[in-house]
C-alpha cells in the first residue's frame, strides 16, 4: 500500500479515530494498547516495527491510537469503557471487519473484556496481556495501587514525561536487555513525546483508575488467553480465572514491554489464534432495561378503558422514541410495561432518564430498572438470570424513580452519571443481597 494511505480515520459519533492495517489475513487480529502510541512513527523504530510485522504474518493486523493520544483526535469528553469501546467497534466497522481476534494490553484489556462479552458475534478470541480489571485497590483486588499512591505515580509519571531520565527508568525494569542503550533509550523517550502530552497522560491514568469490570469476566464466552510477565502473575490469574475456559501464558523475560516480545509471545498468540472457530455465541453481555406504568389500575378505574387505551398507545410511543434514540432494542411489551436490551449501560440509563420526561409529559409515572448481565440468547429473545434481576430491580424503584445494581454503576464509572445509594436488599427468587443505587437526572438525555 501506498505510505499515502496508510493511515486512516474512522469516525466513532464526532471523534476521529487514526487507524492502520497491516497484512491481509485471514484472521483479524486488531491489537488495542493500553499505554500510547503513534502510528505514523512505528514503522520508523525498528523493535516496535518487527514486532507488528510478525504479527501480520499470520493476520490481518488493525492497529489504531486509542482516543487523546497520537494522531487520533484530543479527548472531547470523559472517555468511559462504553466510549472505548464504541471507538474499537468504530474501527472494526471501518475496515470491514465482521470478526476479529482482540489483543489488548493494561487498561485497554477491560475494554476488549467489555467488547468480547458485548458482542461475541464479533470476537472470534482474546488475548489479554498484563490485564487490569479495576483500576484502583479494593480489598479484593490488592493489586492497584490506594488512591493517594495512585496520584503520586501519576504526578511523577507525568512530570517526568518525555524525558531521557524517565524513559531509562522504565527500560531498567522492562527492557532490561536494552538498559544500557542510549539510543534505545532517546528513541523511546521521542516516541513517548509524539505520542502523548504530559495532560493527555494525566487524563489517560485518571480514566484507568475508574474502570471495574470484574463482573463482567464470568461473561466472557469466547476463547482467551492471558499473558502476564511475573510481576502481574496474581493479578493475571485473577482475570483468568474468571473467565471460563481462559488459559494462561507466562513471559518468562528478561523483557516484557510488548513490542519486544516476537520471540516469545508471538509464537504462543499465532498457536492460540489457529485454534479458533466460528461458533455462533449463546450467551451476550447487555444492559437490561425493565420500565411499568405506576398506579396502572387506578388509571383505567378514573379514565375508562377507551381512554387508558389512548393513553397507552401515547406512552408506547414515547418509550419506542426514546429506545431508537439511544440505540435500545424493544425486546418484549407487556400490558404497560416494556423490556429492552442496550450494548452499553451508559445509553440505557440515558434512555431511562428520557423515558421518565416523555411519558410524564403524556400523563402518567413509570419507574425502572436496570442491570448489567450475561444473557442467553434464544433466537430473537434473550433470558437468563440477568433479565429476572432486571425485572425485580424496576419492581423496587418509585414512581418516577430510576435504580440500578451496583454492575451498572460500575461501568458507568468516568461518566458524568452520579448515583445515591439506596443500600442492599433481597430481590424476590435471586440469590444474595443487592446493593442499588438511584441514578439522578444527567445534565443532558
Amino acid at each position: 500500500m501506498p505510505e499515502r494511505d496508510r493511515i486512516k480515520y474512522a469516525k466513532s459519533g464526532d471523534v476521529a479515530i487514526a487507524y492502520t492495517v497491516y497484512g491481509h489475513g485471514p484472521p483479524d487480529l486488531i491489537f488495542f494498547h493500553g499505554f500510547t502510541g503513534n502510528i505514523e512513527i512505528e514503522n520508523e523504530i525498528p523493535w516496535q516495527a518487527a514486532f507488528l510485522e510478525r504479527l501480520a504474518e499470520f493476520s490481518r493486523l488493525i492497529k489504531f491510537d486509542r482516543r487523546g493520544t497520537g494522531l487520533s483526535d484530543r479527548l472531547r469528553e470523559p472517555a468511559t469503557l462504553e466510549i472505548r469501546m464504541d471507538d474499537l467497534r468504530a474501527v472494526l466497522d471501518a475496515v470491514g471487519s465482521e470478526r476479529a481476534v482482540l489483543f489488548g494490553t493494561f487498561d485497554a484489556a477491560s475494554v476488549c473484556v467489555l467488547f468480547a462479552a458485548t458482542y461475541p458475534e464479533r470476537t472470534s478470541g482474546l488475548v489479554l496481556y498484563n490485564p487490569v480489571a479495576r483500576g484502583s485497590w479494593a480489598p479484593d483486588y490488592p493489586w492497584r495501587p490506594p488512591p493517594d499512591e495512585w496520584r503520586q505515580e501519576t504526578e511523577e509519571l507525568v512530570a517526568g514525561w518525555g524525558t531521557y531520565a524517565a524513559a531509562e527508568s522504565w527500560v531498567r525494569e522492562m527492557a532490561v536487555t536494552h538498559a544500557d542503550d542510549p539510543d534505545f533509550i532517546a528513541e523511546l523517550a521521542r516516541y513517548w513525546r509524539l505520542s502523548a502530552s504530559p495532560g493527555a497522560i494525566a487524563t489517560t491514568r485518571r480514566m484507568a483508575a475508574d474502570l471495574d469490570v470484574r463482573d463482567v469476566l464470568p461473561a466472557i464466552r469466547v476463547p482467551t488467553l492471558v499473558v502476564n510477565m511475573p510481576a502481574a502473575r496474581e493479578e493475571a490469574a485473577y482475570v483468568a480465572d474468571r473467565i471460563p475456559g481462559a488459559r494462561q501464558f507466562e513471559i518468562s523475560g528478561p523483557d516484557y514491554a510488548i513490542y519486544l516480545l516476537g520471540d516469545t509471545l508471538v509464537p504462543e498468540l499465532e498457536r492460540f489464534v489457529a485454534t479458533l472457530g466460528a461458533e455462533e455465541p449463546e450467551t451476550v453481555l447487555a444492559t437490561i432495561l425493565f420500565t411499568d406504568i405506576v398506579g396502572s389500575t387506578e388509571k383505567v378505574a378514573e379514565l375508562g378503558d377507551a381512554r387508558w387505551r389512548e393513553l397507552v398507545e401515547r406512552h408506547h410511543a414515547a418509550v419506542r422514541q426514546q429506545l431508537s434514540r439511544f440505540r435500545g432494542r424493544e425486546v418484549d411489551t407487556a400490558g404497560d410495561g416494556f423490556f429492552a436490551t442496550f450494548d452499553g449501560p451508559i445509553r440505557a440509563i440515558r434512555a431511562a432518564h428520557a423515558i421518565v420526561e416523555s411519558v410524564r409529559q403524556v400523563g402518567v409515572e413509570v419507574r425502572a430498572g436496570l442491570h448489567t448481565g450475561e444473557c442467553e440468547v434464544v433466537g430473537e429473545k434473550i433470558a437468563g438470570i440477568a433479565v429476572n434481576i432486571g425485572a425485580r430491580i424496576a419492581g423496587q424503584a418509585g414512581p418516577g424513580e430510576i435504580l440500578v445494581s451496583s454492575t451498572v454503576k460500575d461501568l458507568v464509572a468516568g461518566s458524568d452519571l452520579r448515583f445515591d445509594e439506596r443500600g442492599s436488599t433481597e430481590l424476590k427468587g435471586i440469590p444474595g443481597s443487592w446493593r442499588l443505587y438511584v441514578s439522578r437526572p444527567p445534565a443532558e438525555v
